[in-house]
């Protein structure tokens, strides 16, 4: 019998993986943004429960828990005490989360983490906001995660509505889009709180802990968006690695760069949007070229932008072209 080449063998499969794996990739590379921003999240998520599995019983032990400090200054227990709770079993009084989200992928990694820490479980979830409201009267849940792109209703119009129902129901919006409107929306809709997807997940669980034991009123921010406003906030401390508006005797919206423009400004960037040139923007506000020269510069100074091409960007991003 005539002995088998081992390199011919080795290189026949190495074409034949070169052949297999190219649609793959091409595939790969075709999928839309969400998608790979989810499976991205579902790969961390299974390294990470790879790791907490293959760690020795010392390692999965929860470690002491401070007690989290209260919007007044005084210690306030933890919702789930170590003596309570273990990585991987619920808690006896877990916070309960309703998801609202159509990236189902997204839901799957936040359950699974849930379960790591044992201090929250996913009660349900809904691929658009159609019916939260009956979802939430029905499931009685702790928390609304609530995504800001979906098709159907409007998710701050939904998130009023929601606040005005159920005042003791906490929603905090989870979303891939952090936007100075959408920040100052959720304040006047009532949102407890606001994370980035581009959040690690243990800072969004941490942040939920956060939101359900601050004060009625007040607004928590993650990381990654409180980036996006100013730190000089009337009563505002940091929580979790976020930025917590509303601590004082009254509830403080969040200070935006947009909203620190003044009225004829966020006019001027209105119509900067609209591709308006600075001499039609003259003419039509009744002002001279160098007028709406200083409005633009003094705009430009409070958003840190340098250049118009990026005030025109500003504006669309925000929706200033729309108005």
């Amino acid at each position: 019998m005539k002995p088998s080449n081992p390199s011919s063998s080795a290189a026949h499969a190495s074409t034949t993986n070169a052949m297999t794996t190219a649609p793959e990739q091409a595939a790969v590379r075709a999928q839309p943004q969400a998608t790979n921003l989810a499976s991205n999240l579902a790969t961390n998520l299974a390294s990470n429960l790879a790791t907490k599995m293959s760690a020795s019983p010392a390692a999965l032990a929860p470690a002491p828990r401070a007690h989290a400090p209260s919007t007044n200054g005084a210690a306030r227990p933890s919702l789930a005490s170590p003596a309570s709770s273990t990585r991987g079993q619920i808690a006896p009084h877990a916070i309960k989360v309703l998801c609202v989200d159509d990236h189902a992928v997204l839901i799957e990694g936040l359950r699974a983490q849930f379960g790591i820490t044992g201090r929250l479980t996913i009660v349900g979830s809904l691929p658009s906001a159609a019916r939260l409201v009956d979802e939430v009267r029905r499931l009685e849940p702790d928390v609304v995660l609530l995504d800001v792109e979906m098709p159907g209703p409007d998710a701050f119009e939904t998130a009023d509505r929601l606040h005005r129902a159920f005042p003791r129901v906490r929603t905090i919006v989870l979303s891939a889009h952090v936007r100075d409107s959408y920040i100052s929306a959720g304040h006047a809709a009532g949102v407890s709180g606001y994370f980035s997807k581009g959040e690690e997940l243990s800072e969004i669980v941490e942040g939920i802990i956060a939101v359900v034991q601050s004060r009625p009123g007040s607004m928590t921010l993650g990381r990654k968006v409180s980036e996006r406003c100013r730190p000089a906030v009337q009563g505002a401390s940091q929580n979790g690695g976020g930025q917590h508006a509303g601590t004082g005797d009254a509830p403080a919206a969040p200070k935006t760069m947009v909203s620190s423009l003044s009225k004829r400004e966020a006019e001027v960037l209105r119509l900067i949007g609209k591709g308006l040139s600075r001499s039609q923007i003259a003419v039509q506000l009744s002002r001279s070229v160098k007028t709406i020269d200083g409005h633009q510069e003094r705009m430009m100074r409070k958003l840190e932008i340098t250049t118009r091409s990026d005030l025109m960007r500003l504006a669309i991003r925000e929706g200033f072209a729309e108005a």
